[in-house]
């Protein structure tokens, strides 16, 4: 198996429902109801995805994951 096979996703899976949910314009309280958790683990999610990224901000985070092709718009 090669290293690339083997390679960890950038995203944990909660990441990337909040992400596929922010893309679809969903507002932090709307992901927080829709994923059954609080809004700050909302934030701290996209936060911890903004660090993993090195971007500042949502739409920044967003624009890398689709470069990356971890996110599909």
């Amino acid at each position: 198996m090669s290293n690339e096979q083997k390679a960890k996703p950038l995203l944990t899976n909660r990441e990337r429902e909040v992400f596929e949910l922010l893309v679809l314009d969903k507002t932090t309280r709307e992901i927080a109801q829709q994923l059954f958790i609080s809004e700050k683990t909302v934030r701290n999610h996209i936060s911890n995805v903004m660090q993993k990224l090195n971007v500042k901000g949502r739409s920044q985070a967003v624009v890398e994951l689709v470069r990356l092709g971890e996110l599909k718009i």
